[in-house]
């Protein structure tokens, strides 16, 4: 049988179409990952869904990080945008990560729709992830994640609310202690515990992301 025409080899419009209107991130399989990195992750969701930025959203995103934690996967930071979320995580490998990261996205999209009474997709792609392998680029990070509010949220300084900002022992100014009972854990890697640090303590007047090192 003569197979038509199109078939076979790359064919104009073929292949997966972006959301939106534009392209999301790679579908390509992750490279592997060493348990010593920390990772920024960042998480978008639907442009139907209202602004995260809310305060039963934030209390329930809040519940659903902390629970999503494991041994093998920990969110020691993050952020709550007004679209997305920010993440720094610790995973033991590449398995681990997309485990982790499948039961958060699962845990924040039943507390997303069930506070909203909606149903259907919250997260319409892939989340985006970067290594963070140096003391440098964990500080950039770290600093990126927890002041991430001053791009999003005019007038926004100081330690986010929406933020796990406040059981951040790095700031530069001393904050109240808000006792142990926080969303994140501990850092177990030297990079995200320690090295970072030979960079100095995070102040909180910095402009996260000035260097346009992490986006």
């Amino acid at each position: 049988m003569k197979m038509p025409a199109t078939w076979g080899g790359k064919r104009e419009g073929a292949g997966r179409k972006p959301k939106f209107g534009k392209a999301g991130v790679s579908h390509a399989r992750r490279p592997d990952h060493k348990a010593r990195h920390p990772l920024h992750v960042t998480l978008r969701v639907r442009r139907d869904v209202p602004m995260l930025r809310e305060l039963g959203l934030g209390a329930a995103l809040g519940r659903s990080i902390r629970l999503a934690s494991r041994e093998a996967f920990r969110v020691i930071h993050f952020s709550i945008q007004p679209d997305h979320l920010h993440l720094v995580v610790e995973a033991s490998d590449r398995n681990a990560l997309s485990r982790g990261m499948r039961g958060l996205t699962i845990r924040s999209a039943r507390a997303i729709n069930r506070c909203l009474g909606r149903t259907g997709q919250v997260f319409p792609d892939r989340y985006h992830v970067r290594t963070l392998a140096t003391p440098r680029e964990v500080r950039h990070g770290i600093a990126y994640v927890l002041l991430n509010w001053g791009h999003h949220v005019e007038g926004g300084c100081g330690v986010d609310p929406y933020s796990s900002g406040r059981w951040f022992s790095g700031w530069k100014t001393p904050i109240a202690d808000p006792g142990p009972d926080g969303p994140v854990r501990a850092p177990r890697t030297w990079l995200a515990s320690v090295g970072w640090r030979r960079y100095g303590l995070v102040r909180l007047d910095e402009v996260p992301g000035k260097s346009g090192s992490i986006h």
